[in-house]
């Protein structure tokens, strides 16, 4: 199937190195594979590769040249830079990782000016409209709440499937690329931390409990937290205080970027998945347009929560709070509108008769239409 990031890499192949990295397993080979039939391909974790990448014997004959979890490879900056410096382009390079590139902190020269970063994330209501033309969005909201937006269970359809691919999926993020970084025990504790964090979406996370919990200190944890966001399982989204009066200042919330994961009520997964799509185009919007927006939420000392607030440049410019079934507008709305007059206003619920608008430019829209086109302001 045909991504959404395929035409703006395409764009750009000629002009930089690609580097394109997200969660594993949401299709970046395919996608580089996809982008022309005349590639050569080289992945790390395959020694005769590693071979190839050391004698930098790759087939300069073809259009693009792979590398695939380059970041792996020790001073992997100063190795593509010299590349890039020394033969420049054609073939086209485009580097692909499953891990934030600058989470393998091994060395190397700053590869500022050569690149072009994407990063893919799973599939979510909007893609699935534009390019896999569902005859009820509906029913796809509905498979995305149970098994993510991960393209191989996704499009496998049974519950069966996913259950068996998401243990693997996470024990081959733990056991081959965390245990990179942290030793066997660290990667219990890890993987501890990874089900407390399941049980507690949608809710602000309290450093000092899970360090409790786990029996570390605060400062193992949230580098812990850190490990995860690199490695594309979970992504933060921390409260927004600007001008805002009785504003809590810290506490952030988690997401995971496999709804799947998420346990809890219908509710949560619903959360979730609409936390994963405003990410999304968040990214999609940065590394495509070069624009600047940041995922937060509201919430003030006297625990009135908007669900999500996302910002273009510094000002916000969309609040969305998140309801299974609710007819009637939130009244947090009006709390935090008083500070940000301007701010659209979106209510997205899943089980909803009738779509309404208010005098003070509110919406109340069913999640699967809302989702499907979803863009921001």
């Amino acid at each position: 199937m045909k991504r959404y990031l395929e035409k703006y890499i395409q764009e750009d192949l000629d002009k930089k190195i690609i580097l394109l990295t997200g969660p594993r397993q949401t299709g970046k080979t395919t996608l580089s594979k996809m982008l022309n039939p005349d590639y050569d391909y080289f992945n790390f974790d395959n020694p005769d590769d590693r071979l190839g990448l050391q004698e930098r014997s790759w087939d300069r004959s073809k259009k693009i040249v792979i590398f695939d979890e380059l970041h792996k490879l020790k001073n992997w900056k100063s190795w593509l830079k010299g590349v890039y410096d020394t033969e420049g382009i054609p073939p086209s390079i485009l580097v692909t990782g499953s891990a934030k590139l600058d989470t393998y902190r091994k060395g190397g020269d700053s590869l500022a000016g050569r690149f072009f970063q994407f990063r893919l994330h799973p599939l979510d209501l909007k893609e699935i409209h534009n390019f896999l033309n569902p005859g009820n969005l509906e029913a796809e909201l509905d498979k995305l709440l149970i098994s993510g937006g991960f393209p191989e269970p996704f499009l496998n359809g049974t519950t069966r499937f996913y259950n068996r691919w998401k243990k693997s999926h996470l024990d081959i993020i733990l056991k081959q690329d965390i245990i990179d970084l942290e030793n066997v025990q660290q990667i219990i504790q890890i993987e501890t931390l990874i089900q407390l964090l399941k049980h507690r979406v949608g809710n602000p996370i309290s450093y000092a409990s899970l360090s409790q919990d786990l029996q570390c200190s605060d400062k193992t944890v949230k580098r812990w937290l850190t490990i995860l966001e690199n490695m594309y399982i979970i992504f933060k989204v921390p409260p927004f205080h600007k001008n805002i009066a009785r504003a809590i200042q810290k506490a952030p919330k988690f997401y995971f970027y496999d709804t799947g994961q998420v346990m809890g009520d219908q509710g949560i997964k619903l959360e979730n998945t609409v936390a994963c799509a405003i990410q999304k185009e968040i990214h999609f919007r940065e590394d495509c347009f070069g624009e600047t927006k940041k995922l937060f939420y509201l919430r003030n000392k006297d625990k009135k929560e908007i669900d999500f607030c996302t910002t273009s440049g510094d000002d916000p410019v969309l609040m969305v709070e998140v309801k299974w079934k609710n007819n009637s507008l939130s009244s947090n709305f009006e709390v935090f509108r008083k500070f940000f007059p301007q701010l659209k206003m979106v209510q997205v619920v899943k089980e909803l008769k009738k779509e309404k608008t208010f005098p003070n430019g509110a919406e109340i829209r069913t999640a699967h239409n809302w989702l499907s086109t979803l863009t921001l302001p």
